[in-house]
């Protein structure tokens, strides 16, 4: 399926929810964008071009709120977005998978994994991310913020918050501040039982390279591989960045 097709949709608890799935053999590639991403991006099309190419099968979506999904962006949370990932893996995947996670979608995917890990589903066989950002409601936003638009939040329901890209500014609400607050992994050790992979840019200045290192310490029993692009931004998605991010691929697929 093109990038041009029209989207399939899965209803999740009342939200539509935009997907396209190209057929193929296993292990398939299911990619989970970032924040105020969507799947018509670079390394979404990119890896659809990619899997087409290799016969494997390949799924992509977005968010509700994000892209051609339903929905209002100011009304999601990481919880729900996270609902949503799930449904996608258990309704759209068959086989083993492996999840390329982007930004927040890193986060979604150690999460996704997590809850695969606790029912005993045997099916993902690794994890790639790219600049993953866990915590980053708490670390990278609620940390960050002064003291004044933390009381905005508090008071008022919602920020908004500049975009680095020239993008309209993103609504940052209260609620999602805080239901990002019952899914921090980065406290302890933790393991999601399959390999990681992790691309990081050092000049990255959403997801600072420190960040993710955070995350290899707490991965302590997996087998876990971090690669730093000494000159990549946040969105490594020139075409060398591109390439390494299949190379990473090629190892499990």
């Amino acid at each position: 399926m093109t990038s041009a097709a029209a989207p399939a949709y899965l209803d999740v608890e009342g939200r539509r929810i935009a997907l396209r799935a190209q057929p193929g053999e296993a292990p398939g590639v299911m990619f989970l964008g970032g924040f105020k991403s969507d799947m018509q991006g670079s390394k979404a099309t990119h890896l659809a071009r990619w899997a087409a190419g290799r016969g494997h099968a390949f799924v992509r979506f977005d968010y509700s709120g994000h892209g051609e999904s339903g929905g209002s962006f100011t009304e999601g949370t990481i919880s729900r977005w996270l609902e949503e990932a799930l449904a996608v893996f258990d309704r759209a995947t068959q086989g083993g998978q492996v999840l390329v996670g982007s930004s927040m979608g890193g986060w979604i995917a150690l999460l996704l994994a997590r809850a695969l890990a606790g029912r005993g589903e045997e099916r993902l066989k690794a994890l790639v991310l790219i600049a993953p950002a866990p915590d980053f409601t708490e670390d990278l936003m609620w940390a960050e913020f002064p003291p004044p638009v933390r009381r905005i939040i508090e008071e008022q329901g919602r920020f908004l918050k500049p975009s680095l890209y020239g993008e309209e500014a993103y609504e940052i609400t209260r609620a999602l501040i805080e239901d990002g607050r019952r899914h921090l992994l980065l406290g302890a050790p933790f393991k999601v039982g399959c390999p990681v992979r992790i691309l990081q840019g050092a000049q990255d200045k959403d997801v600072p390279w420190e960040h993710a290192m955070r995350l290899v310490t707490c991965l302590a029993e997996d087998d876990v591989v971090f690669s730093l692009v000494k000159d990549g931004d946040h969105r490594l998605s020139r075409p060398e960045d591109l390439e390494r991010l299949t190379a990473a691929l090629e190892e499990f697929v």
